[in-house]
């Protein structure tokens, strides 16, 4: 499983990758978690704000902080 985190570094970025992370290991799965901060890439996505969470290549949320329980829920 891939799982990306798009922002350009803002604390809010930074908690959503913190949850995803916490999310992943509560969870026990097998993932690679990285962080999208290029603007052009970002872009890509369709993601006009951020932060946003891409799992798998699909954005699942975008514009606000997931909890880790919610972000549990979207990989399940």
């Amino acid at each position: 499983m891939k799982i990306q985190i798009l922002g350009t570094g803002c604390p809010k970025c930074k908690t959503l990758m913190a949850n995803a992370e916490e999310a992943v290991r509560t969870l026990g799965v097998e993932a690679r978690i990285e962080k999208v901060d290029k603007i052009a890439e970002i872009m890509r996505f369709g993601v006009m704000i951020t932060p946003a969470l891409v799992v798998d290549g699909e954005v699942k949320a975008a514009g606000k902080v997931l909890s880790a329980a919610q972000i549990e829920a979207l990989l399940k």
